[in-house]
């Protein structure tokens, strides 16, 4: 694709120092790139890479030191927002799915929206409906009653259980499981464990994205449901009855145990552990592998496990560093009482 820089700057709102009618061919990490592509510098520790790259336009900020005079400049307060919209609009890669393949199998009382592309070997079993503009890549299987909205593209290998329900502009990564059983079980008055009926279904609401090898387990009774715009990184597990928050975002290996409540605009970072019948507020960021057990409800950064508000874990964290200098301290003074008791004794 070959791209004006002068159409680009307007795109994203940037001001150009240099050749504004460079032709961009494509955009490359700054360490990787070559003549005719686009890069972008925000972060510190990449500069390091700005002398000897090959690349013919960097986005950069306002503030950064222009020393060389063989690359254009297009900048900008925040480069990498701009380079990430600057992807959507001309170089996201083209889903060319088109068409229902003469393999898919979909039930006659399936109803089917405008332009739906069906992958190979595609299962849809009845009773569902598939809005218009869906893309449903090879091997996917939807079993009955499942509901899928508008402009959505689920990648191959995805199975959707039955009645569950997905909405618009939802985009479900290769090999995810929505609605798998959620685990429960209960133990009779021998120690064996029988399985309790999982009865309820999973809700995507628009714009969730889920990443691969996600698993969300439907709900034992009612919904097990992630709120519209929330982000799933892969390897993430969520358990039956979880509520995900509108706009929050969980990295990847993380596992949220069931009837657990997750608020608006949080974030798990990687590894997180949530216990199972917890509220976790809006506005709170659990760093990597922290581990929740009770209920957190003020907005704020949490580490460790448990989870303790940030400044309190860095306290903690920087005693059990010294904790074998206070054990030597403490033996000192001991030895020093010990002396004084003595020299007491000796005197009475």
């Amino acid at each position: 694709m070959n791209i004006i820089l002068k159409e680009i700057a307007q795109l994203v709102g940037g001001k150009i120092t240099g050749n504004e009618d460079l032709i961009i061919t494509r955009v490359s990490k700054i360490e990787e790139a070559q003549k005719g592509d686009l890069t972008f510098l925000y972060l510190p520790k990449y500069e390091k890479y700005f002398s000897s790259t090959n690349a013919s336009a960097i986005i950069v900020k306002p503030d950064f030191t222009k020393s060389r005079n063989n690359i254009t400049y297009l900048e900008l307060d925040e480069p990498d927002k701009a380079f990430a919209k600057i992807i959507v609009k001309y170089f996201s890669s083209n889903l060319s799915l088109t068409g229902i393949d003469k393999s898919a199998s979909v039930d006659e009382s399936t109803k089917i929206g405008k332009n739906v592309a069906l992958g190979k070997n595609v299962v849809i079993a009845g009773g569902g409906k598939i809005g218009s503009n869906v893309k449903i890549y090879h091997n996917v299987v939807l079993l009955e009653n499942v509901e899928i909205g508008n402009d959505t593209v689920i990648f191959p290998n995805v199975t959707i259980r039955e009645n569950c329900k997905i909405g618009m502009s939802v985009i479900i990564h290769a090999g995810s499981v929505i609605g798998s059983d959620g685990f429960g079980f209960n133990p009779d008055d021998k120690g064996v464990y029988h399985k309790v009926p999982q009865m309820g279904n999973v809700i995507l609401e628009d714009d969730v994205d889920i990443g691969a090898n996600v698993t969300i387990d439907r709900a034992a009774l009612g919904s097990t449901i992630i709120k519209r715009g929330a982000k799933i990184d892969n390897l993430v597990q969520l358990g039956h009855n979880v509520v995900i928050g509108e706009d929050s975002v969980i990295a990847a290996q993380t596992g949220i145990s069931g009837s657990t409540k997750i608020g608006n605009h949080c974030i798990l970072a990687g590894q997180v552990g949530v216990a199972g019948h917890v509220e976790i507020g809006d506005n709170i960021v659990l760093l990597a592998q922290s581990g929740v057990s009770k209920s957190l409800k003020k907005p704020g950064l949490y580490f460790g496990c448990p989870a303790k508000e940030l400044k309190t874990s860095h306290r903690l964290e920087a005693h059990i560093r010294n904790l074998p200098d206070y054990a030597e301290r403490i033996r000192n003074l001991e030895n020093e009482i010990n002396v004084l008791k003595k020299q007491s004794e000796n005197k009475s």
